[in-house]
Order: C-alpha cells, then sequence, then structure tokens
C-alpha cells in the first residue's frame, strides 16, 4: 500500500509539471480569435455585403454567385474594409503587376479595421508586393520538371496535373502565381488526355495529384471525368486533389460534389488553412460533408509572417482543424517567389514551432515542417535534433522537455 501511494504521490507531481508545461498556451488561446469565435461578428459583415450587391441568403450560399461577384477593386473594397486613400492607390498599383481577387465569402473573415488582420495579409495586396525584387517567378523549376503537357513530376512515383489556374482567392503568397493571368481557364482537354497518356504509359506512377490553382474550380462533370480516367489505369492507386475553397469558398463543396468525389475512393484533398481565424462553421460544414463522403482531408499550410509565425499560433490552428477533420499535413517554409518576400520568415522560425509542438500536443495535431529544396529538388523536412549522439551500444537522446538521456541501443538489454 505505501508504495502505491508513493507512485500515486509521484503521478500527481507529474501531472502538476505536464499541466504547468502548457500553461502559457492555456491562457493565451482565450487570446486568438477563431472563425467560430468570430461568427456572429463575420455574419453581420456577411449581411453589410449582402445588402451592397442585393443578395438573398440563398445567393450567398451559391458558389457560382460567390465567383460572380468576387472583388477585384480597390474602390469595391473600400466600401467593406476602411482604406485609407495611400491604401486604395497601392493596392490598385501592386494589382496592375500581381492579380488580386477576393470572394464576399472570405472577405466577411477580415477585420475591417485591421491592415495587420491575418486573413487581409494573404489576400489584399500592398505596395511591398509591388515593390519587391527579390526571389524569382518560378522558385520550383516547374519548367524542367515537366515530362508532358500539364505534368510538373519531382517524384520518382508520384506527380501533379495542373488542370486548372482559376481559384476563388489569389494568396498573395501563391507559388504559381506567374500562371494566374487576368483571365480563368482550364488547362485543354487534348493536353489533359495527354497527361493522362504519360501516366498510363508509366507504370510506377501510383500517385496523382491535381491541382492548379484550385481543383474545384472545375466541373463536377469534368472533375468526374478526370478521376474515371484515373480509376481506368490499374497502377493508380490513389488520387489527390488540391483546393482552397473549404477554405475561402467552403459553398463550393455541394451535395452532388460530395457524391462524385465519393464515387472514386481512396480520394485525399489536401486543402490549405494558414490562421484559425478561417476555420469557421461554414468551413466546418464542408469538411465533415467531405468527410462523409469518404474523403481524407489534410491541410498544408504555409508558414507566413503575421499570418502564423507564432508557435501558440500554429497549435492553436492544428486544433482547430482537427476538430473539423481535417489532419494537420505539412508547414511550408514560403518559398522564394517573387514578391513575396514581405512574408517570408526565417527557418529558425518553423523550427521552433516545431519544438512547442511535439510533446506538448497530439501527434496527430503534428504537421512536417517542409523546406522545398531549389530547382525542384523536392520536400526536405527540417526537424530539431533530437539525436545528440550515437555510438555502437549507446545513443544520447534530447526529449521534447529538453532532458538530455542516455538511451541503450543494443540488440540485447
Amino acid at each position: 500500500m505505501k508504495s502505491s501511494e508513493e507512485g500515486r504521490k509521484i503521478s500527481l507531481q507529474r501531472a502538476e509539471e505536464l499541466k504547468a508545461s502548457i500553461a502559457d498556451y492555456l491562457e493565451f488561446r482565450q487570446e486568438i480569435p477563431t472563425g467560430f469565435t468570430e461568427w456572429e461578428t463575420i455574419q453581420e459583415r456577411q449581411e453589410a455585403i449582402k445588402a451592397h450587391f442585393g443578395a438573398s441568403e440563398e445567393a450567398w450560399k451559391d458558389w457560382g454567385w460567390q465567383l460572380d461577384h468576387r472583388i477585384h477593386d480597390a474602390e469595391t473594397l473600400g466600401k467593406f474594409l476602411n482604406l485609407t486613400v495611400r491604401e486604395k492607390e497601392e493596392i490598385s498599383l501592386t494589382g496592375s503587376k500581381y492579380r488580386w481577387a477576393v470572394v464576399p465569402y472570405y472577405l466577411s473573415l477580415i477585420d475591417p479595421d485591421n491592415p495587420q488582420d491575418p486573413v487581409r495579409l494573404q489576400c489584399i495586396p500592398t505596395r511591398r508586393e509591388y515593390d519587391d525584387q527579390c526571389g524569382v517567378m518560378d522558385p520550383m523549376a516547374e519548367e524542367f520538371t515537366s515530362p508532358a503537357p500539364a505534368i510538373t513530376r519531382r517524384y520518382p512515383d508520384r506527380l501533379i496535373i495542373n488542370i486548372t489556374n482559376q481559384c476563388a482567392m489569389y494568396c498573395r503568397h501563391c507559388q504559381r502565381r506567374r500562371n494566374i493571368g487576368e483571365t480563368d481557364h482550364q488547362t485543354p482537354q487534348e493536353e489533359i488526355e495527354a497527361a493522362l497518356q504519360y501516366i498510363a504509359e508509366n507504370e510506377e506512377i501510383r500517385d496523382v495529384l491535381l491541382t492548379g490553382g484550385d481543383a474545384f474550380m472545375l466541373t463536377d462533370d469534368m472533375l468526374d471525368w478526370i478521376l474515371t480516367e484515373l480509376d481506368k489505369i490499374p497502377h493508380v492507386e490513389i488520387k489527390r486533389l488540391g483546393s482552397r475553397t473549404p477554405v475561402t469558398l467552403p459553398y463550393r463543396v455541394t451535395d452532388n460534389l460530395c457524391r462524385v468525389l465519393g464515387k472514386h475512393l481512396p480520394l485525399y484533398v489536401n486543402t490549405h488553412f494558414n490562421t484559425p481565424q478561417e476555420v469557421s462553421p461554414a468551413s466546418r460544414d464542408a469538411c465533415f460533408a467531405l468527410a462523409r463522403a469518404g474523403v481524407a482531408l489534410g491541410n498544408q499550410a504555409v508558414l507566413l509572417k503575421g499570418v502564423n509565425n507564432h508557435p501558440l499560433v500554429m497549435r492553436k490552428l492544428n486544433h482547430e482543424l482537427l476538430k473539423i477533420m481535417v489532419r494537420p499535413y505539412y508547414i511550408f517554409h514560403a518559398k522564394g517567389v517573387q514578391g513575396t518576400s514581405h512574408l517570408r520568415t526565417r527557418v529558425e522560425e518553423g523550427i521552433e514551432i516545431m519544438e512547442k509542438l511535439r510533446g506538448y500536443t497530439s501527434g496527430l495535431a503534428i504537421p512536417t515542417y517542409i523546406v522545398n529544396a531549389p530547382q525542384g529538388y523536392g520536400k526536405t523536412p527540417m526537424l530539431p535534433e533530437y539525436l545528440l549522439s550515437m555510438g555502437t551500444e549507446k545513443m544520447v537522446i534530447r526529449t521534447w522537455e529538453r532532458r538530455v538521456l542516455d538511451y541503450e541501443n543494443d540488440e540485447e538489454i
């Protein structure tokens, strides 16, 4: 009995230590706005936007209506965000160089009085973007990794088909901004057919990602056709779709789209939430609908200055994602795309975020932090150092709490 009491005492002391280790997060998380905590205010903004366009609730939830009413000029934007004359001029100037557009739904997530709002930073251009001469337009060298029309291939057993240049909203950090012209267009069918033929002729290709642009900008029928053609290729084991619409335009996830996708399992959708403010009841409904159709959901965040480059903000984002059935998959270090340096961080910030995830939260909430190697040489994980040294019979490890311990590395312990 005495030993049991001693064990319980030690256990309780350890539990208090563990609780203390996340005290900063337990306090800070209350201050992080999410789409759920701000939903009442967001709905008030939505009503103002509806009134401006004379839209009904039915129209608002029609993804076609949302696309038709994208805001892409500073004067209209100024009716919903409190912009100075100078800000309007700078938005127009930068828009003459890099396209921007935002659907009414995503616009409603922005605090109109906060120039540093994390959603605004992702979708509204600034003068810094216009003036930036750093970086290149194609940091992934996709021009030299395209062995067939519409294809990007950087790995042995998988590849991308770029099926459209259209998105519901054009991210200021987009890696393919060179493809975003003044008009939206789907990849010509003959190029998609050539891509499918290339896949059929290369039996090592087991995994195909449809992206662009945003894969969900295609019609349901077109997606159905492409996925059906992929299903006919025996060596294609899984299909993936890249779409940010669960974040920017959740009404795109219709019952019919879910029926179409449910026909083509196993199917994975990688989406792109960057801040807890984007995780709203509307995005939850879209993600739940996809999950009910059997689609597996993963998130590919990008580490962005002023948006999510804080360990506790990223932890909160990952927790919010798991609540809506989205598995945190990657955190990408922002690529060196021209016009985006004001949003880029140092790699050390990403490693610090990973330090504050491992051990402090469940493994499901821990993505992999990735730096894309230059010239299209692929994803390279960036990890804190947990293995300090290794000998023939023993190694020295560092735990998530920074405890340095010996670990026997012998077959017979």
